[in-house]
């Protein structure tokens, strides 16, 4: 599967959970992938791993530093569902939203990626000065 593919596998299952039951603006999706980013932020400034999980167990959130440590689900430590979180599972949260538009639109973003890649390989070093 390719990343367009994916993009209407991910727009597909976007539909299927009730997210595009009405219209969204550019603004609003643009929006929605900003507040993703800025919870990779908080998860940063928070000190948190790239990717951890939180467990539901009996009321009680247990935070799981990998997904070897038996917090699986139903697993020994009686996990009933296992939320990946952390900097990592944000910035796929952002980039989720965004192959949703994707694949809504039916843009072919596979190639506009690399269209976009290879005339960034032909720019200048820093782009002219830029800081960052």
């Amino acid at each position: 599967m390719n990343l367009t593919e994916f993009a209407k596998e991910v727009h597909e299952n976007a539909v299927n959970h009730g997210w595009w039951e009405q219209e969204h603006s550019l603004g609003e999706i643009i929006a929605l992938c900003h507040s993703e980013l800025s919870e990779a932020l908080e998860e940063y400034r928070n000190n948190k791993p790239l990717m951890y999980y939180h467990c539901d167990s009996h009321n009680t959130r247990l935070m799981c530093p990998d997904k070897y440590d038996g917090c699986q689900y139903g697993e020994n430590k009686g996990c009933m569902q296992r939320k990946p979180e952390g900097i990592a599972v944000e910035l796929a949260d952002c980039i989720i939203r965004i192959l949703d538009s994707c694949g809504k639109e039916n843009i072919d973003i596979e190639s506009v990626i690399k269209i976009k890649h290879e005339y960034n390989k032909t720019r200048p070093y820093k782009h002219g000065g830029k800081v960052i």
